[in-house]
C-alpha cells in the first residue's frame, strides 16, 4: 500500500483539477481512490499503461478431423441393418440411403461437384425440361428419351408465371441466347435450375444428355463434406456396394482433376438414411455377425 500512497502523493492539485474536468465528471477524491487502486496492482509506474497482449487466434485453414480409431465403425451390412430399424413402418421406396464423404481439404479453394449416374439409379421420377426449338428433331429426341417438357416460349411464359414443373433443365446451344434474353436467371438461378455450360447443362445432343440425366444425381462439396443419395431402402447390400463404390471413385477422380496444389482426400465414409443417424463404415462388406444379405433387401 506504500506504493499507492507514493503515487497519490505525486498527484498535485492542478492534475486533480484537470482530471475532474474530463467527461467522466469525477471528483478529486474519486480520482485519488481509483488511482490508488490501480497503483497498488500495476507496479511502481502507474502512469504507464500496461496492456496485456492478447494473442490473436489464427483462423483455421482446414476442417477439423477426428481420430477414427476412437469412433465405432461398422461394415456395410451391419450399418444397413441398424438403419432399417430406424425406418420400420415406412415404404421401401420412401427413405433413401445417403453417403457422406468427409474430406481432408483446405477451407479456401475449389470444391468437388459433378453429376453421376449410379449403376442402380435412386431417383427414376426425375422431371427434365429441355430448352430447344419446339417441334424440331431435337425436341422429339428429348421427349423420346424421357423429358417432360421441350420448347422455348411456352416454357419461358410458364416460368414467369411461377409454374416450374421440372426438376432439371438443360438447354441446346442454339437456344442459349434466347434463354438469356428471356431473363429467367433470377427465377431459375436460386433454385439451381439455370442451364450453364460449366455444369454441363448447355449441350448439343439433348437426347443423349436426357438419357444420362434420367436416374442421375448431382453432388457438391459443402464445408468439406460431399453428400449424395445412393440407394432406396429396398436395395440389396450388393446394389448398395456398387453404388457406393461408384460414388467414391467419382469423387476421387474429381478431386484429382482440381489442381496439383489442392490435395483432397477422403477421411471418413458415413452411411445414414432419411430418419437414422450416421454410421461410419470401416470398408468391409459384412462382419461375422452380420445377417444374411437376403434379409437386408426388399
Amino acid at each position: 500500500m506504500s506504493s499507492a500512497k507514493t503515487c497519490v502523493a505525486q498527484l498535485n492539485k492542478t492534475s486533480l483539477t484537470a482530471l475532474s474536468r474530463t467527461r467522466y465528471w469525477a471528483s478529486p477524491n474519486t480520482i485519488i481512490h481509483y488511482y490508488a487502486r490501480y497503483a497498488s496492482t500495476s507496479g511502481s509506474n502507474p502512469q504507464k499503461s500496461q496492456r496485456k497482449d492478447v494473442a490473436k487466434r489464427k483462423p483455421k485453414t482446414s476442417f477439423t478431423q477426428y481420430d477414427l480409431r476412437l469412433a465405432e465403425q461398422f461394415s456395410l451390412c451391419d450399418a444397413m441393418r441398424y438403419i432399417r430399424a430406424f425406418e420400420v413402418g415406412y415404404p421401401p421406396t420412401s427413405p433413401k440411403y445417403e453417403i457422406h464423404l468427409k474430406l481432408r481439404t483446405p477451407k479456401n479453394g475449389p470444391v468437388v461437384r459433378n453429376r453421376l449416374r449410379l449403376p442402380h439409379p435412386v431417383k427414376t421420377d426425375l422431371r427434365i425440361c429441355v430448352i430447344c426449338p419446339p417441334g424440331s428433331k431435337l425436341a422429339d429426341a428429348a421427349l423420346k428419351q424421357g423429358a417432360v417438357l421441350a420448347g422455348e416460349d411456352e416454357i419461358f411464359d410458364a416460368v414467369r408465371a411461377g409454374r416450374i414443373d421440372f426438376d432439371r433443365c438443360i438447354c441446346h446451344v442454339d437456344s442459349l441466347a434466347k434463354l438469356n434474353k428471356a431473363g429467367l436467371g433470377r427465377v431459375l438461378g436460386p433454385k439451381g435450375l439455370m442451364p450453364s455450360a460449366k455444369l454441363g447443362t448447355v449441350v448439343r445432343d439433348v437426347g443423349a444428355s436426357v438419357r444420362e440425366m434420367v436416374g442421375g444425381s448431382e453432388y457438391r462439396e459443402r464445408l468439406g463434406v460431399v453428400r449424395m443419395a445412393v440407394g432406396q431402402l429396398g436395395f440389396s447390400p450388393e446394389e448398395m456396394q456398387k453404388n457406393i463404390r461408384a460414388f467414391i471413385e467419382s469423387v476421387k477422380k474429381d478431386a484429382a482433376q482440381l489442381s496439383d496444389r489442392i490435395v483432397k482426400e477422403i477421411h471418413e465414409v458415413v452411411l445414414s438414411s432419411t430418419r437414422s443417424p450416421g454410421f461410419t463404415l470401416n470398408g468391409d462388406f459384412r462382419s461375422p455377425s452380420s445377417p444374411p444379405t437376403r434379409d437386408l433387401s426388399g
